[in-house]
């Protein structure tokens, strides 16, 4: 089964890139998944202060969100279905207005869910490779002519959660590319390795400096955001970027965390 901008071959770049041209930063979770409620180097006696505070700052958050960012979503999308209902079915742009209403309300609802805690319900036979290449056009965005996901191995079956977690982390790294590098080709790729699941989003376009690649984008937190997630699956995330050379974003997760044991097996 083929799917648009899906392939199952490795293309490359025509421009070549030395180690030596980038600059990269590593964040290695690994052991911190293995012990997630153990802080490296630290006695645990206010452990349970921080968490505390943690939740309380989250549940602020969370109603923060709720009362301003999302209610103000509700409202636009209320507007805009009335206003989509009042265009003539002749109108050349009640389509494009209707998919734009229908991607506000997908958006409502993931942060819906985000609010909650929950996850969003994932399409039955969900592909990871799949949903990375619908990202573009889910979000509205014009990739460029050479945007392509590639596929590697045979595929394997995600823990639901991690398949969330995941897909939202390549989804980032897709848009940024999509919105800031102005990069002529960005191709993702899913691949499938006996001992780990590892994503690469790359792009040939602007690029970024040292101190864009390490604090993200002035009021922007799409680096961040990647980072946390992976430290909260226990993933290893890196970044190498050079200005005018592009950028490439590569997520490892160990594969005891990403895939579902085969059958008859527990999991660890």
């Amino acid at each position: 089964m083929f799917f648009d901008n899906l392939e199952t071959l490795q293309p490359r770049f025509d421009a070549s890139y030395s180690g030596g041209d980038f600059v990269g930063i590593a964040i290695d979770t690994e052991l911190r998944a293995l012990c997630p409620g153990a802080a490296l180097g630290r006695s645990g006696g206010s452990n349970s202060a921080v968490k505390d505070e943690r939740l309380t700052e989250r549940v602020r958050i969370a109603q923060e969100l709720h009362d301003t960012l999302l209610q103000g979503f509700v409202a636009a999308s209320m507007h805009l279905h009335v206003a989509v209902d009042r265009l003539s079915s002749e109108c050349p742009e009640k389509q494009r207005f209707t998919d734009i209403a229908q991607m506000v309300d997908r958006v409502l609802d993931e942060g819906r869910c985000a609010l909650q805690g929950l996850r969003p319900r994932s399409e039955p036979g969900a592909s990871l490779g799949v949903a990375l290449a619908r990202v573009p056009s889910d979000l509205g965005f014009a990739p460029p002519s050479g945007f392509r996901v590639v596929v590697l191995g045979r595929e394997k079956a995600l823990r639901l959660g991690l398949l969330d977690e995941v897909y939202r982390i390549g989804r980032e790294a897709i848009v940024n590319a999509c919105r800031h590098s102005q990069a002529k080709e960005i191709e993702a790729e899913v691949e499938y390795r006996p001992t780990e699941l590892r994503i690469a989003v790359r792009d040939n376009g602007r690029g970024m400096g040292p101190q864009e690649l390490e604090g993200g984008r002035r009021g922007h937190w799409g680096l961040g955001g990647m980072r946390e997630r992976a430290d909260r699956i226990g993933a290893r995330l890196r970044l190498w970027s050079r200005v005018a050379l592009g950028t490439e974003v590569e997520l490892c997760v160990p594969g005891w965390i990403a895939f579902e044991p085969p059958e008859g097996r527990s999991a660890v």
